[in-house]
């Protein structure tokens, strides 16, 4: 009887283990069919992306919707206009509530 009660958390423990590395799997499986929906231009002003200049994958931005199983991919030029866009319209809904 004592032997069960060694056997049975080492085994409750191991499909613990088990189903964290399925579920792993399966979300690396998911964001690699992502990654193979990368577009070869920026989403924006169309300029060419190359995928193996490392330079160019670590400056520019990508916004993926899992649910809409979109990617989309930006250059540092319109990411930055864009991020510019939504500071400038954060800031005139702050002034307007402010206002108010």
């Amino acid at each position: 009887m004592a032997r069960g009660r060694w056997v049975q958390p080492m085994t409750t423990s191991r499909n613990i283990r088990r189903r964290k590395e399925k579920l792993a799997k399966k979300e690396l499986k998911k964001k690699m069919n992502m990654f193979g929906r990368l577009p070869d231009e920026c989403s924006s002003c169309l300029d060419p992306f190359d995928k193996t200049d490392k330079e160019m994958v670590m400056s520019w931005s990508v916004v993926v919707r899992e649910k809409e199983k979109i990617v989309r991919l930006y250059c540092p030029d319109c990411w930055g206009a864009a991020q510019q866009v939504v500071k400038e319209f954060a800031d005139g809904q702050e002034d307007a509530e402010g206002n108010v």
